[in-house]
């Protein structure tokens, strides 16, 4: 069975940073991991998603300020946000995409993220 179980969100302030955590069971290597966000009344976004190799890539609007790590160790993947604004708030979903190599896709339940004085 497959969980993606997020951790970190909150409520921060403009300028201020948050650590998002997704530990990933039930996967192997090969899955691809990232970030998406959706905000109230917009549609659901990549952040930012890193290969099992390690290769990464961003949102414009986040390049610069968030970055993405993997631990595969712990089965881990992590988003780094900083210099957050307020246009970043909302709901951050953890994805594990292995279907470059036929496998499933799959989804974690989603962390609010709120920035705001």
């Amino acid at each position: 069975q497959v969980q993606l179980v997020e951790s970190g969100g909150g409520l921060v302030q403009p300028g201020g940073s948050l650590r998002l955590s997704c530990a990933a069971s039930g996967i192997n290597r090969f899955y691809a991991m990232g970030w998406y966000r959706q905000a109230p009344g917009k549609q659901r976004e990549l952040v930012g998603a890193i290969t099992s190799g390690g290769n990464t890539n961003y949102a414009d609007s986040v390049k610069g300020r968030f970055t993405i790590s993997r631990d595969s160790a712990k089965n881990t993947v992590y988003l780094q946000m900083n210099s957050l604004k307020p246009e970043d708030t909302a709901v951050y979903y953890c994805n594990a995409d292995g279907s470059y190599y036929g496998f499933r896709v799959f989804w974690g339940q989603g962390t609010q993220v709120t920035v705001s004085s």
